[in-house]
């Protein structure tokens, strides 16, 4: 299952919100309060460009002010017994429906109950329960390969550099807006936004900059080093420390980044051992060969030094883009670097941002998951271009004066042990990117404007036309995950949005009908997305299926009882295997964010609506029964279906306005 933040733009219609700012840091004011006319609950995810300043000599506020936040609840589990079921009922055939009903009314009279009253103990003594559980379950003690399975790739807007001296301009003020975004957080400059009476948690973005994840058997660790001071530049698979900050803990300008960039291409001209290719490996494969090289000398300290970065920053051998395919391409070399023969070795996937930056005008993120959602990191993006397009004295304030040249990382040689490992890892990868398809649809017949001039959440929308195109190629329905932040608790991550209800498979049968009317594929449609947003509106509020459930199945692990044959019944099968694997990332900018499918025979699928027009990512696995081309084209004929309708009914009365006396 994925865990990719989505933003959904159309939960409440006037979210009552309001923000506070920590130590009157007002840089993100723009851009939080432009998007929180739009998203109810995860404002900052919506991307509004703003006007910021290139200042960062305040000093870190130490501590923070204390955010008001709620303590996260176990929900009585006939509650969540009663959803569930309704969400199962599209999924499953009468009679697997009639003994999914028995077996939850079983499962609520003797071992739910039972675990239950676990919960609710361990849930008296913490204030979020779930938020150290969920880390290790969902992704430290997950063991496939982050690469494509866990970590999603983040566009920039796709540059043209005209030579070297370009490529490294852009890549040395990228660099240093994420040094300046950094200090933003450290100052406590990102503004507390509130979704209704609650504010919402902005822990995440003290916990990306200086993270890293180290392999270790059965379950990984995570270490944080958010007063790092430097980065690690990775170059024909060679790793250099850089110092981005004085002595005074003054961020160095952009020109000073450049020279130090410069001296790094200037000195390798070969490539060095790919070692970087181990962390795309499964992570028990991984962690042995981390085992192993840390007995040998110098290796330990240089995979602290790396771990210990702020980020890394990859520059890659420059690849040709075949005509058509740029943008596929693109988020592709992301999210798996092309393969053991193109940039998959000048990658370390542990780390939780990596910057990568091609000369042929691929530039992005490749964001390790485990930490924190997508806003921080699409936030930082969105930060960096408005900055470098709007500012024109952007990367030149900023100390003039290098302490410290960078300083190459020293690996020992590898022995036969390590080489071993290096071919698994090179085998692996190679087959990984060969099984990953990816098709980027630009959809141009619409946006976001025309929906809402429908009176129809642009986030609700989108996902029933995801409903639809799968429904008309399968001749089925699928379960379908969105993430909802839980961001009103404290250490909040995400629920699970089921998208997958009868109201929605009902609108799917009704479109394909040939004889339904467009007044009644019209009001199918409205029904189906007035369900999606009052399940959103649960999720949001910690009010789902999926979390609890989890609890009670990490209930009866803890303390060594069995697992209930409810966790193995139709409908917790079917409906926790996600065919459709999705989320909203939304920018202005020309950008989006791409991952890899969830199950075998599925998809995923990240979008970024903007007002005229929907930018989707859509991947599958080759060889499976999915087709990421004809998907892409049935998602196209589906959204202009959709739009066919509602011009051609008639739009439902307008309620009248509500007096303020």
């Amino acid at each position: 299952m994925y865990k990719y933040q989505s933003s959904p733009s159309d939960l409440i219609k006037k979210p009552n919100v309001e923000m506070r700012f920590l130590n009157n840091g007002r840089v993100f004011w723009n851009m939080t309060k432009h998007s929180i006319n739009y998203q109810s609950g995860n404002a900052a995810v919506r991307l509004i460009p703003a006007s910021y300043s290139s200042k960062s000599s305040d000093p870190p506020a130490e501590p923070r002010n204390k955010q008001n936040l709620l303590t996260y609840h176990v929900l009585p589990l006939k509650e969540t017994l009663d959803k569930f079921t309704a969400t199962v009922e599209p999924l499953l055939s009468p009679a697997e429906f009639e003994q999914q009903k028995k077996i939850n009314e079983e499962f609520l009279c003797t071992e739910g109950g039972k675990l239950q009253k676990l919960l609710e103990a361990v849930g008296a003594k913490e204030k979020n329960w779930l938020a150290h559980r969920w880390l290790n379950a969902a992704y430290l003690q997950y063991r496939d390969p982050v690469t494509v399975y866990v970590s999603p790739g983040m566009t920039f807007p796709r540059q043209e550099f005209k030579d070297t001296n370009a490529f490294l301009d852009y890549t040395s003020k990228v660099v240093y807006g994420l040094g300046e975004f950094n200090d933003l957080v450290k100052c406590g400059k990102i503004p507390i936004v509130k979704m209704g009476k609650n504010e919402l948690d902005n822990s995440q973005f003290g916990k990306v900059f200086g993270t890293c994840r180290i392999p270790k058997p059965v379950t990984d660790e995570i270490v944080y080093n958010p007063r790092s001071d430097y980065v690690v530049v990775i170059y024909k698979n060679h790793f250099y420390k850089l110092r981005i900050y004085n002595n005074q803990g003054e961020l160095l300008s952009a020109g000073c980044l450049r020279e130090q960039l410069q001296n790094i291409l200037q000195k390798e001209t070969s490539h060095g051992v790919p070692y970087g290719i181990l962390t795309t490996d499964n992570r028990d494969n991984w962690a042995t060969a981390y085992e192993q090289l840390c007995k040998q000398s110098g290796n330990k300290d240089s995979f602290a030094t790396i771990q210990g970065a702020l980020f890394t920053v990859s520059l890659d051998d420059c690849t040709d883009l075949p005509k058509g395919e740029e943008t596929n391409q693109l988020i592709l070399s992301l999210i798996h670097g092309g393969g053991s023969k193109v940039n998959s070795g000048n990658r370390w996937m542990d780390k939780t941002i990596q910057l990568v930056v091609n000369p042929n005008g691929n530039v992005g993120f490749t964001y390790e998951h485990s930490p924190a959602e997508g806003q921080p990191i699409a936030m930082m993006m969105d930060y960096v271009v408005k900055k470098m397009k709007e500012d024109p004295n952007f990367g030149k304030i900023g100390a003039s004066k290098v302490d410290e040249e960078a300083k190459k990382l020293k690996f020992s040689a590898p022995d036969d042990c390590i080489n071993k490992s290096l071919t698994t890892a090179t085998t692996n990868i190679d087959k990984l990117v060969e099984k990953l398809q990816m098709k980027v649809l630009k959809f141009e017949g619409y946006g976001k404007g025309f929906i809402k001039k429908q009176r129809l959440g642009p986030d609700s929308f989108v996902q029933m036309a995801l409903q639809l195109a799968f429904f008309k190629m399968h001749n089925e329905p699928a379960a379908q995950y969105e993430s909802a932040h839980l961001r009103i608790f404290e250490g909040g991550r995400t629920e699970t949005i089921r998208s997958c209800s009868n109201e929605s498979l009902k609108f799917c049968k009704t479109m394909v009908n040939s004889s339904a009317t467009a007044q009644e594929k019209a009001d199918a449609l409205r029904a189906a997305v007035t369900s999606h947003q009052a399940y959103t509106r649960l999720a949001l509020q910690g009010r789902g299926v999926d979390r609890h459930l989890l609890g009670l199945k990490l209930m009866a692990l803890e303390n060594s009882q069995p697992i209930p044959k409810f966790y193995s019944s139709p409908g917790f099968v079917k409906s926790a295997s996600f065919r459709m694997s999705t989320s909203q990332v939304a920018t202005l900018y020309d950008a989006f964010m791409g991952y890899g499918p969830a199950v075998d025979n599925g998809y995923a699928c990240c979008y970024n609506p903007r007002e005229n027009d929907i930018i989707l990512a859509i991947s599958n696995w080759r060889f499976s029964v999915t087709d990421h081309l004809k998907y892409a084209q049935t998602l196209e004929s589906a959204f202009c279906m959709m739009k066919e309708v509602l011009e051609q009914a008639t739009p439902p009365p307008v309620a009248p306005a509500k007096s303020k006396l």
